[in-house]
Parts: structure tokens; C-alpha cells; sequence
């Protein structure tokens, strides 16, 4: 065996050195066990209750899309975002559909379910994806850990139960990876041919493209790639021609995944979309301060430590201690050469989304494994340190790893029990507790969750005709038809035209999340000239004001509109 093959072996490879002699680690039967408990209770958490929320608009969008495909064939539609997840969406619902011909009205799929129940699988299973390349690169302790928090963060968990790209980006790029590893560990410690690990790896980033247009994270595996290319010992070596096929693989697979991207149509929304003109609002709501929300904005948008922010406060305590504590063990060779891996994922993170003007909080689903993989090797650290200081004790010490382990990720559980089902204003006790949720990330927090109690409560009301303004008038419409309230004419508040044709008794939808520069001053004079006609909650935090006009309270409305 090569200096560099046996230096790869050492820093991951063998799990022996990760496991402090613990049982677990040894026995393959105990770690399938055990990956299997925890996907099938991550999918649990994910899929509990997965219509308790209505939809967003943008997974309106996505249904939309998808109630296109199925009435036109392939067609952009929702076109500035490539096909992969729609199509599995499709799927879904075609599914969902002929299971509800066969059941009984209590028992059939809701729409939302259906719709986001394809990330909740996708979500789950990337416990296991998560293990393997932890396991190649920091042994099974650490492997397992970073599984079971990933299982349970409430975040994570949040994050999969939305109709939204991320989590099969996410998915794409780690089952790549898992890939990329074991073709390194191959080309390095044995003489078989790795060919087939890269060409796999190939195609997931071909899957990975078309689930999301962020062809760049390639870069990740291939900056680690590089970083041995100029050690003389290294076996890992692709050459030129592999490169060209590795990069064809990728492309044929990209087109038969999402063939759309074919259309010119396609073409017409992405570049709306690269433009800004896709976005509908003008702001977005970030610790009770507006923000300009476009990607050109840079450092005059959303603020660089957003996501700072976001890990201080929206992660179980327990989980930002520890890697609190892994984060600098990054920076020791001691730690070995999978260092390299987490620490180009987190730069290349940092680069794409950490400037940018324009930022949602569910971008953070594809550098969390890194965050709850270096929480694990800070678990682990801790855990042998303090069972160091306990040196005098023969037995006990030999526990107390498996003990600070089994501490957090209980601590993740207990935080998804309370959190659930509406995960996402889960708020740790740094960032104030759950008195706090919905004030830090309003938008991402709700995400229109209210939207179709508050359309089912209007339609009960409302007069024939009747307008209701909101910042999410298309989805406002497609519940009202739900509701049975066709009639029910849904306009844009921040649209100065279409409020200038308010009546009294007409109702203002005022979401928490969807305050902008355009309807900042219509907000602010309607709460000092009206009381809520209602008061609705996600969960027990407060979520929609609905107000409904009378002469007095239009009067103030249409002189902030002018």
C-alpha cells in the first residue's frame, strides 16, 4: 500500500480508530440496524401531519407546473427551475389520486401531502448518505452521530417537508459524493478499476443539476480532488479523457432528467428569472428590519451574517455547541485529510450564498450535513476528553463518548417533539425560545402556512364579489376555489391600482412574512385605523391579522396608497 493510501486509511477509513473499542462500530448488523431505525424515524417526523400547513406560493408553482405537464406534455412552465422534482411531484400526485378513487373521503391524500411527500423521502434517506461519507471520511462513530442529528434537527426536518429544490440538490450532490470517496478509496488502497464510481458520481451530478441550476457545487468534490493531485504518491487520477467522458455522463444525464430545458420557452423564464423580474416582492423581513432582496444587491442586500444568525439561533443548543467545538478541530491535521472536504464545502457555501443580496433561509439545507458532520466530530472530541479527565475511573470513562452522543441527539429529538408539526419556528433558547418565532425570519417561517384557514374563514364571511387583497393573491385564489368561493375576487396588495378599487367590506390579509417596502406604510396605517376582524395562529404564534374595510379604515388605506 501507497504512503497516501495508508494516510487515507488512517484519517477515515478504519472504523476501529473512531469507535473507542465500542461494539457498535465492528458489527456492520448493528450499524444497518441502527441507519435503519433512523431513516424510518426521520421519515416519520417528516411526513406526520405534512398537510398541516397549506401551501406557499411557491409551491403553488410547482403544482401549477405540474397540472400543466399533465394537460400540455412537456411545456416551461415554472420554467427557470429545472424538471427533476416536478416530475417526481407528478408522480406523486398521480398516485395520490388513484389512491383517493379506492378510499374513503377521511382517508385520501390531501394535495399538500402529495405534493411534498417526495422531499420527505428524499429528506430521510439522506440520513444514510450523510453516514457513508462520514464514514469514508471520519469512521462510523462520527458517521452515526451526524446521521441521527441529521435524522431529528427540526431545521433539517422543516426544510424537507417544503415543495421546494433544495432537498434533492442536496440528496444528488451527497449520493455524488458518497460516490467520489469510495472511487478515492479505491484508486488509493486497491488495484481495482474505480472507473464505475466515477461515472456514477457523473451521473448524480447530472440528477443534481437538473433538481437545481447550481452546477458549481461540483466544485466541492473537485477542489478536494485537487488537493492531492500535486503529491507524487497519489494513485487518484482521473487524466483527461475520464474528465471528458465524466463531464459527458454528466451532461446526457442533465438532459434525459429534465429534457425541458430543451424549449425556448425554458429559456425565456430562466432569463427573467437571472434578471430579477421573477421576484414578487420587493423586500424581505429579517430580525424586524426590511432588506432588499436581490442576488445584485451583494452587500447592500440582506445582511452577510444572515446565516450566522440562522445557526446561532434555529439549531437545537446543544447542536451549535458542539460545533462550536468541531468547527476549529477543521484546522488540526490530526483530524486528517477528510478535513479538506468539509472545509471546501463550507468555503464554496460561503462564496455562493453568504454575499449575495438575495437569501432564504432554506438555502441552508445544503451545507447543513457539513455543520451537523463537524457537531459530530466535536461531539466526539469532547466526549474523549472528558472521559480523559476521568482517567481514574476504569469503567465508566469508557461511556462517556456514547453518553455526550446519545445527550445531543436527544436534545435534537426533544426539540423536533416540541417544534412539530410546524418545524420551521423552531427557536432555541439563545435566540429567546419559541416566545421569539417568527421574528427573526418571518417569511421562511411561515411561508404562507395560514393561508388556507385564513381563505376558508373569509369565504364563511364575505359577501358575493367580495375583494381580498393579500401578497399572495394567486394562492389566495386557489383556495378560495377549494373553499367553494369562486367569486371571491383575490388582488395584490402592494398593487396600487387594484386597491384604489376597494369597498367597505372588503378583507386585508396581513401575513407575518410577507411585509415589504411596497406595502410597508398601507400596513402601518390600517392597524392604527382598524381592528383585526381576525386573528389567526400557526400553531401558538401569531401568523395572519385579517381585516375587513369600512369607510374610516379605507379612508386611511387609500391616502397611504397615494
Amino acid at each position: 500500500m501507497s504512503a497516501r493510501a495508508e494516510a487515507i486509511v488512517t484519517a477515515g477509513l478504519r472504523p476501529e480508530r473512531f469507535a473507542g473499542g465500542g461494539v457498535l462500530a465492528n458489527s456492520r448488523t448493528l450499524v444497518f440496524i441502527t441507519l435503519a431505525i433512523l431513516v424510518l424515524t426521520g421519515f416519520g417526523f417528516r411526513v406526520a401531519g405534512l398537510s398541516a400547513e397549506g401551501l406557499s406560493e411557491d409551491e403553488l408553482n410547482k403544482l401549477n407546473a405540474v397540472a400543466d405537464y399533465r394537460a400540455n406534455g412537456l411545456t416551461g412552465a415554472n420554467g427557470e427551475h429545472p424538471m427533476l422534482m416536478k416530475a417526481l411531484q407528478a408522480t406523486s400526485i398521480i398516485l395520490s389520486e388513484k389512491w383517493n378513487s379506492f378510499v374513503r373521503p377521511e382517508n385520501r391524500i390531501a394535495p399538500e401531502t402529495a405534493l411534498r411527500l417526495p422531499g420527505a423521502i428524499a429528506g430521510a434517506l439522506s440520513a444514510i448518505l450523510i453516514y457513508l461519507i462520514a464514514a469514508e471520511l471520519f469512521g462510523v462513530e462520527v458517521a452515526l452521530i451526524a446521521a441521527a442529528l441529521w435524522a431529528f434537527d427540526p431545521m433539517g426536518i422543516g426544510f424537507n417537508r417544503v415543495a421546494k429544490e433544495d432537498t434533492f440538490l442536496l440528496f444528488f450532490f451527497l449520493l455524488a459524493n458518497v460516490f467520489w470517496l469510495r472511487g478515492q478509496r479505491v484508486a488509493e488502497s486497491t488495484n481495482r478499476n474505480p472507473n464505475r464510481y466515477y461515472w456514477a458520481t457523473a451521473a448524480c451530478y447530472g440528477a443534481m443539476v437538473a433538481s437545481k441550476y447550481v452546477p458549481h457545487f461540483m466544485a466541492i468534490s473537485w477542489c478536494y480532488y485537487w488537493v492531492f493531485q500535486q503529491l507524487p504518491e497519489t494513485r487518484w487520477r482521473l487524466g483527461k479523457k475520464r474528465l471528458v467522458v465524466f463531464l459527458a455522463i454528466t451532461a446526457v444525464v442533465f438532459l434525459i432528467l429534465s429534457p425541458t430545458v430543451l424549449l425556448p420557452e425554458t429559456w425565456r423564464q430562466m432569463g427573467l428569472f437571472a434578471g430579477g423580474k421573477r421576484v414578487s416582492h420587493d423586500g424581505y423581513e429579517f430580525m424586524g428590519q426590511l432588506y432588499t432582496q436581490r442576488l445584485a444587491d451583494w452587500l447592500n442586500g440582506i445582511p452577510v451574517y444572515f446565516y450566522f444568525v440562522f445557526t446561532a439561533v434555529k439549531l437545537p443548543l446543544l447542536t451549535v455547541v458542539g460545533f462550536v467545538i468541531g468547527l476549529p478541530l477543521l484546522f488540526r491535521r490530526k483530524l486528517g485529510d477528510g478535513r479538506y472536504f468539509l472545509l471546501f464545502w463550507f468555503l464554496l457555501w460561503v462564496v455562493a450564498f453568504i454575499f449575495s443580496g438575495g437569501k432564504f433561509t432554506r438555502y441552508y439545507t445544503t451545507v447543513l450535513p457539513a455543520v451537523l458532520i463537524t457537531c459530530a466530530l466535536g461531539i466526539q472530541f469532547a466526549g474523549r476528553w472528558i472521559a480523559g479527565r476521568l482517567a481514574s475511573f476504569a469503567s465508566p470513562k469508557h461511556y462517556v463518548p456514547a453518553a455526550l452522543a446519545v445527550i445531543v441527539v436527544a436534545g435534537a429529538v426533544v426539540s423536533s417533539i416540541q417544534a412539530a408539526p410546524h418545524f420551521r419556528l423552531f427557536m432555541n433558547s439563545l435566540g429567546g425560545g419559541m416566545e421569539w418565532a417568527g421574528y427573526y425570519f418571518p417569511h421562511d417561517e411561515f411561508y404562507d402556512a395560514s393561508m388556507r384557514e385564513t381563505i376558508a374563514a373569509i369565504a364563511g364571511r364575505a359577501q358575493p364579489g367580495a375583494r381580498v387583497a393579500s401578497e399572495s393573491p394567486s394562492l389566495a385564489s386557489y383556495y378560495a376555489e377549494r373553499s367553494e368561493r369562486r367569486d371571491l375576487v383575490c388582488i395584490s396588495l402592494s398593487d396600487p391600482a387594484a386597491v384604489s378599487q376597494l369597498r367597505p367590506g372588503d378583507f386585508i390579509i396581513v401575513a407575518r412574512g410577507r411585509r415589504y417596502f411596497s406595502n410597508d406604510s398601507l400596513i402601518t396605517a390600517l392597524r392604527a385605523h382598524s381592528t383585526p376582524l381576525l386573528d389567526l395562529k400557526l400553531g401558538t404564534v401569531p401568523s395572519v391579522k385579517v381585516y375587513q374595510l369600512d369607510q374610516p379604515s379605507l379612508d386611511a388605506l387609500l391616502g397611504a396608497s397615494r
